[in-house]
């Protein structure tokens, strides 16, 4: 295959999880191949495998490798910081409809849990503040859920984002 850590990747690993043997030839290697033959360097499937081997035969090619436990880290670390960034931006959001609802303003630092309790004590008047209460209620259970995806799993001793700041 070409270019198996670039577009061909997705296919490459999934033959490789089921056992294949895939071989990574460089897409200068298959030019190059094109190039010195017939084809003239254009390119369709049949021209394309054609050239892969041809610069296998000739030496260009490694094996392909599984993706391991440092695929799966990255995975998850990045699954991570996309939740956080949630939060923020949830969190971000709050802090707006609060400042709209709440005259005199809002702490800096606010837990959902305050959060909630400032909004006991909203009386909305008008449609819109209404809408703001319910929107406000709405990204407090948001960021609830979140804070429980980003806490450790149980039995670990380290503490989660708890304040909404």
């Amino acid at each position: 295959m070409e270019n198996v850590n670039g577009l061909g990747r997705h296919l490459a690993q999934w033959l490789v999880a089921r056992g294949e043997s895939v071989i990574d030839v460089p897409a200068s290697a298959t030019s190059r191949v094109r190039q010195l033959t017939r084809g003239g360097g254009r390119k369709n499937d049949r021209i394309d495998a054609a050239a892969a081997a041809t610069a296998y035969i000739h030496g260009d090619g490694r094996e392909g490798e599984v993706e391991g436990h440092t695929t799966a880290l990255a995975l998850l670390d990045e699954r991570r910081v996309n939740v956080a960034q949630a939060r923020v931006r949830s969190v971000n959001q709050l802090h707006a409809v609060l400042r709209d609802l709440l005259p005199g303003g809002i702490p800096p630092q606010l837990s959902a849990d305050q959060a909630a309790a400032l909004l006991r004590t909203v009386r909305p008047a008008g449609d819109a503040e209404k809408v703001r209460k319910d929107l406000a209620r709405e990204l407090v259970t948001e960021i609830r859920a979140l804070d429980k995806r980003l806490a450790p799993p149980a039995g670990k001793n380290s503490s989660g984002p708890r304040a909404a700041r």
